[in-house]
Formats: structure tokens, sequence, C-alpha cells
């Protein structure tokens, strides 16, 4: 299969992601089958209905990259946290009140960053990340990642991230790093 060098990066609102749902899914459904994920249908289905809880929100903020021809190869989305997030709470060590303190603006929640296997190692990560913070004002961002998936771990510290702690995400969930990057 050939594939052109390079892949367009779109910024998409809630509505737009919305509609664009079924390129999430096939991004997000490749790239977590893999281990150290090796999510399910079922994993991604569930996934899928937060998705959709989350366009909703009116800061949600997505990117997608696609080929050319419209070939989906790379999503990224989320959104600000709000004072009432629970996201501090998985930490499995609590953090000072400080770092917790949400507004709605301060730390933007990276919710997932993914780009289909024959795509990686092109810069598309980068791009994403870079397209769905674009615009933004919060001081931060936050975000929860797989130990185990080295190539993300490296690339999130490459970009400046440093780990400020382990989570359980949702129950049931292996421990993950929880990575904040500083931007002001």
């Amino acid at each position: 299969m050939s594939q052109p060098a390079q892949a367009g990066v779109e910024q998409l609102d809630g509505p737009a992601a919305a509609r664009a749902e079924e390129a999430f899914r096939l991004v997000y459904a490749e790239a977590f089958a893999e281990p150290p994920y090796d999510e399910t249908e079922t994993d991604v289905a569930a996934a899928f209905r937060r998705f959709r809880s989350q366009t909703r929100k009116a800061t949600f903020r997505g990117a997608l990259a696609s080929t050319s021809d419209g070939e989906a190869v790379g999503m990224a989305y989320g959104y600000p946290l709000g004072p009432q997030t629970g996201w501090w709470d998985q930490l499995t060590v609590p953090v000072p009140d400080e770092m917790r303190r949400e507004d709605g603006r301060r730390t933007f929640g990276l919710m997932e960053l993914a780009v289909r296997a024959a795509w990686r190692r092109q810069g598309i990560a980068r791009r994403l990340h870079d397209a769905v913070l674009d615009g933004t004002e919060a001081e931060r961002v936050l975000l929860n990642v797989h130990p185990d998936s080295k190539a993300a771990v490296s690339a999130y510290r490459a970009w400046g991230y440093r780990k400020i702690g382990d989570a359980r995400p949702w129950v049931g969930a292996d421990l993950h790093d929880v990575m904040l990057l500083e931007r002001h």
C-alpha cells in the first residue's frame, strides 16, 4: 500500500467531531486494539458513548488527520477541565490542592490521541496535539498514558510533559502515568 508523505490535520469543534465520529472511531479502534491497551469492541463502544457526551461540551476541541482521499489516519480530542472534574481523584497519591484547582480554563484534559500504525513516526501525532491545543488559553495539559506504551510516553516526554503521578482512569484499568505539560 502506498501512502502520501503527508496527511492534513483539521481542527473540529464538538458538532463537527460528532459528525466525523466514524473516522474518530476507526482510528481509536485500530490503535487501541494493540498492546498494551488490547481494547475490545465492547471497550470501543463504551469509549464512543463517552465521546458523544464529550462532543456536546461547548469547550470540546478535536483534531482529525486524513489523507487527501479522506482516509482517517489520526485523531485527538479533549476539553478544559471544570471545577468538579474527577480527574484528580483518580490519582493513587493525592496532589496538593493548588495543583488540583480547576476553573474550566486552567487545564486542558487531553482525552485521546492516536495515530494508525501505518502512519506513525511521521510527525502526525505532534501535529494533532498542537492542533487540538491551538487557540486554547489553558496554562497546562493533563493526560493519562499506559506506561507500557513506550512510544507514547517517549513522545510526551519529548514534548515537555512530566509524570506527576499514577492513576486508574476507570474501574479495573491498569495503572496509568498521569502526565502534565506546563504551557505558561
